[in-house]
């Protein structure tokens, strides 16, 4: 039986979810995989946790390694970088870290690059200290840099997700922090300023200085960075991480693939490139989202793995489609949960959509409870369909699992009006008799 090459370039979250789909069902697959890294399968939402010692090591963020992709079968390449790929001929071009170099012929590509951080282009980006946090060797710097006794002060550059993160770990480490963004508020991509005034309360009561609507233009210093210049004033700092973002690493595809408005492979939902041989997956690549009902980038390891499944069973030859995403997601910051899904009522304003939104804030418990917190939910949705297309939670209580519902309810077209006498049950140990999600749909307009 004569096998088929597939070729994946980039062994993380969604090349690796492609590789053990093919390996896995597929018998006929010869798989060859190529990283630029010295190690796969990095949980990169760990390494605040870690950073921040509320875990006690790194090494369970490793979830597999090269031999077990040997073991079934696969041909991996490790510290090899893909130098070009010529896809009229189907070649790989590759040069490993000693120079050697090689190439790889295939039937099947699927592109797995990711993204890279944001660099923004301001004087003293190349000084000592300046960092930033994507794969498992900058943790290690970062971590590194935090045990200097004379680090004392860290300058974080963007209060999305990444920021946020690595802002609570710095002050758990007993650093001075200063968080800036250029935006009003922490986390706008994700929640409305109802939630963000609550978390950034909680970064400034945990002793995080906080500079909005602040914009870094310079970093100062001789060698290593000694200060920050924004366009409000200077700070002293021993180390500054920037967080800014991250772009699509479009690199060996961008002369010949169609692309997405922000360089992102553009894919169907087979996660098929405009080349039929050609697969992209995760940060590199397109989504849908089925909020918006269009395709549009979402950058999460949970997308990634599944586009990386979707395109290996279309790659071995089972049809089959990307049922979209919701871009659900969450964080956890000094013990605060925040859960979204969908859109905010900003960002659907922002995409022209007619919205409304209805919201409540309760105890998750009868008050007689002890351990009980105050939770608060929005939920947004169209004005003329009523179909729910955001929602979002946040409280001390772990509420976490209630986004999966609206998640569902997002993908399904669920209209808010369904849910308002929705099945929910009740018990003092869980929640109230009326529930703040009955509560906050029965008082849609």
């Amino acid at each position: 039986m004569s096998k088929t090459k597939t070729v994946i370039v980039g062994a993380n979250h969604a090349g690796i979810a492609a590789a053990n789909t093919l390996l896995d069902t597929y018998p006929d697959q010869e798989v060859v995989m190529i990283d630029r890294n010295t190690n796969l399968s990095y949980l990169g939402c760990g390494t605040a946790l870690w950073v921040g010692r509320q875990i006690e090591s790194y090494e369970n963020l490793f979830y597999t390694n090269k031999e077990a992709f040997e073991a079934k079968g696969a041909k991996i390449s490790m510290e090899t970088t893909v130098e070009r790929v010529d896809f009229d001929q189907k070649i790989v071009y590759c040069k490993k870290h000693n120079g050697e170099e090689f190439t790889e012929t295939y039937d099947k590509l699927i592109l797995a690059t990711g993204s890279a951080p944001i660099n923004p282009t301001i004087p003293g980006r190349d000084l000592k200290n300046v960092e930033f946090l994507k794969l498992f060797q900058d943790g290690q710097t970062v971590d590194a840099a935090m045990a200097k006794e004379e680090v004392k002060t860290v300058a974080v550059i963007g209060a999305g997700y990444i920021g946020v993160e690595i802002a609570e770990a710095a002050k758990r480490r007993g650093k001075n922090v200063l968080l800036f963004d250029a935006a009003e508020r922490c986390l706008p991509n994700y929640y409305d300023k109802w939630f963000t005034d609550d978390m950034d309360n909680v970064l400034a009561d945990n002793g995080i200085e906080l500079h909005y609507n602040e914009l870094a233009k310079e970093y100062k210093g001789t060698e290593k960075v000694e200060s920050i210049v924004t366009d409000k004033g200077e700070y002293a700092v021993d180390l500054v991480i920037n967080a800014i973002g991250f772009r699509p690493n479009n690199g060996l595809g961008k002369d010949h693939l169609e692309l997405f408005g922000n360089g992102a492979y553009l894919v169907d939902l087979h996660q098929q490139t405009s080349d039929p041989s050609v697969y992209a997956v995760g940060d590199c690549s397109t989504i849908f989202s089925n909020a918006v009902q269009e395709t549009t980038y979402i950058a999460l390891a949970t997308n990634a793995v599944r586009s990386g499944i979707v395109a290996a069973h279309n790659v071995g030859g089972t049809p089959l489609e990307s049922i979209g995403v919701q871009g659900s997601n969450g964080i956890s910051i000094f013990g605060y949960h925040m859960v979204s899904t969908g859109l905010t009522v900003q960002e659907s304003e922002k995409l022209g959509m007619k919205i409304k939104y209805t919201e409540f804030e309760d105890l998750q418990k009868p008050g007689f409870m002890k351990e009980n917190n105050k939770v608060k939910i929005r939920i947004v949705y169209e004005e003329e369909s009523r179909r729910i297309v955001g929602a979002q939670m946040a409280s001390y209580e772990d509420i976490s699992m209630g986004i999966h519902m609206f998640s569902l309810a997002i993908e399904e077209k669920v209209t808010i009006d369904k849910l308002k006498l929705l099945d929910i049950f009740f018990l003092p140990h869980f929640n109230q008799p009326y529930n703040y999600i009955t509560m906050a749909a029965l008082s849609a307009e």
